[in-house]
């Protein structure tokens, strides 16, 4: 959640630790350590995700690094971050403290601790504070943060993790979360909706318990907020209108929804549930695509290029190298005077036999994602770059002895899924184009002139290896197309039916429970996913008051800290699950039929 009604945190935070007294800091920068966790570049071109450990002593730090894995497992499954993780460097930074925990955790009676950030629930141990809400000092992660060599407040994010089991977080400048509740790793990415994406919560409610009341606001500036109808909404071209009657990526319909900017009527968002509203759901396409293009608007699409700066010679090269996204390519189109060349990374300039003179050319990168539809998102400089170059035909470009060989790459140390899209970028010698070979299990194969796509071979099961090769030099990658499997465990049925070839069917007299059981063939957090009638896929974390307790199905559903988990109603229900492993692997989806009487 934000950390109030119009948000702001950073300073405000700080602000509000010192009004009560809470310990600056206890460690100097001196004594933390940063730890790369996932290095796609160079930090000064890429988005830097910063994640601070605060509460956590010298001790106390392998429970840091697990709880630090499972958010980031998590995170990884979830769009766009899935889709753009290679635009993403993390890096974490281990701050020992001189005392365990964090302050005001989990009552306003609890002690005040002396940490280096800070941290406290009821919005900094204040009397008239949010429990959950877990702010700590923006001043000291700065300091901490900027410890990250190359890393900017443009180019990074920040997220600190308080070593606590309760539930909390906020998002504002800086986002918070808790390392070790159930429901943690959701935590991050809906405070990262704030904090990055300049999301608002969908909740109908400030206080939990209760109800928010009528907005009698004006026109929300919120792009996932409104008063206009459907069909205003599609006369004006205003809001969610290109959306409007899709299956929402949170399930359901993307339509209008009453209830949101904590107030319970007088105001609509697109999808029943998402991301900002219910944690363990994915984000709508909506909230999709404004975190799609702050992720892109944190690097730039061409990363580097042939200098711009002076006319060229008609003899040479031109090239770009862009951003590679994990799931799908850019596109790079090339004109000359206007006119259509060609398309691709590279531009030989000989081929064209240009009239003598001077002309322009161009190279337009875009990204053809399908989570953008608005013309003035993709257009942007997050998602649409141009390079210009004047060609001059009368210059004679010196020779160069550059020899191709690879700049950079999808990371080798690592398996890769069965399904993305894996590159190379090469030097780039002033007269030639060094061409990339790829070779699959042994198999030549076509790809593209800088990547390939393996989601086009429909990779066997097991592991398979692919090889890129430029000149004498060799990339090698490990596939990983083992889907993960998961298991479900249901409490003792009145009734059941296993047969097979046919789905299960079980019949309950009253609450049951199930837990699923991910796996896969290799190390790595796997995560789990269930859905109910066809609804949206919902992270299974255990049970909210314990994780690892199974999850509960009652008619009424279960009370916990005033949400309502585990409803089911009496009748015939489709459950299905699956898993995702850390490789972003998605397992075939399983299910079951369970009768509630």
């Amino acid at each position: 959640m934000w950390t109030g009604r119009k948000i702001v945190i950073g300073t405000a935070a700080a602000a509000t630790l010192t009004l009560v007294s809470v310990p600056a800091r206890a460690a100097e920068p001196a004594d933390a350590t940063v730890v790369p966790v996932q290095v796609t570049g160079d930090p000064a071109k890429r988005f830097n995700l910063v994640v601070l450990g605060d509460g956590y002593t010298a001790a106390d730090m392998p429970k840091f690094r697990a709880h630090l894995a499972k958010h980031l497992n998590d995170l990884w499954t979830i769009e766009p971050f899935k889709s753009y993780r290679s635009y993403i460097n993390v890096y974490a930074v281990e701050i020992p403290s001189g005392e365990s925990g964090v302050s005001c955790d989990p009552a306003l009676s609890s002690p005040r601790r002396n940490t280096p950030l800070s941290m406290a629930f009821w919005s900094g141990c204040r009397d008239d504070g949010i429990q959950r809400l877990l702010v700590m000092n923006s001043a000291a992660a700065k300091t901490y943060a900027d410890l990250v060599q190359g890393t900017t407040v443009g180019n990074r994010q920040i997220l600190a993790l308080a070593n606590s089991d309760t539930y909390g977080g906020a998002g504002g400048a800086y986002a918070t979360a808790s390392g070790g509740n159930a429901m943690s790793a959701l935590i991050a990415p809906h405070e990262l909706g704030h904090s990055l994406g300049g999301l608002d919560d969908e909740y109908d409610y400030y206080q939990r318990g209760v109800p928010g009341g009528t907005y009698t606001g004006p026109e929300p500036g919120s792009i996932h907020h409104t008063l206009l109808t459907e069909d205003a909404m599609k006369a004006q071209k205003q809001k969610w209108w290109r959306w409007l009657g899709e299956r929402s990526e949170a399930g359901g319909t993307i339509g209008r929804y009453e209830g949101g900017l904590y107030s319970s009527k007088g105001v609509w968002r697109p999808s029943q549930h998402s991301m900002m509203k219910t944690l363990g759901y994915y984000y709508d396409q909506v909230a999709r695509e404004r975190m799609t293009q702050r992720i892109s608007g944190k690097v730039n699409l061409v990363q580097a290029n042939t200098p711009t700066n002076a006319p060229v010679g008609d003899d040479r090269v031109l090239w770009v190298e862009t951003m590679h996204p994990t799931g799908h390519s850019l596109s790079a189109a090339w004109t000359v005077d206007g006119k259509a060349v060609g398309r691709g990374a590279n531009l030989d300039l000989s081929r064209l036999h240009l009239r003598k003179g001077k002309h322009t050319v161009e190279a337009t990168v875009t990204d053809p994602t399908g989570f953008v539809r608005d013309p003035a998102v993709q257009s942007s400089a997050a998602l649409t770059q141009v390079r210009t170059w004047t060609v001059d035909t009368g210059m004679t470009t010196p020779p160069e002895n550059v020899p191709a060989d690879f700049s950079s790459s999808t990371p080798i140390d690592k398996p890769v899924g069965g399904d993305p899209v894996v590159y190379v970028e090469t030097t780039h010698p002033v007269r030639s184009v060094p061409k990339v070979k790829w070779v699959l299990d042994g198999r030549p194969v076509r790809g593209g002139d800088r990547d390939i796509n393996l989601g086009r071979f429909r990779l066997a099961k097991g592991t398979h290896t692919l090889v890129a090769r430029v000149g004498s030099k060799t990339r090698t990658w490990t596939i990983d197309a083992q889907a993960p499997t998961v298991a479900y465990e249901l409490s003792k049925a009145a009734q059941s039916q296993v047969r097979p070839g046919r789905t299960p069917e079980y019949v309950f007299d009253g609450p049951f429970t199930m837990r699923l059981t991910g796996a896969d063939d290799r190390p790595g957090v796997v995560v789990s996913e269930f859905r109910v009638d066809g609804d949206g896929w919902f992270n299974y974390f255990g049970w909210p008051a314990d994780s690892s307790a199974p999850w509960l199905f009652t008619e009424n559903g279960t009370v916990i800290d005033s949400l309502t988990y585990g409803k089911l109603g009496k009748g015939r229900h489709t459950i299905e699950y699956r898993a995702i492993d850390p490789a972003g692997n998605v397992g075939k989806p399983g299910k079951f039929i369970a009768t509630l009487r």
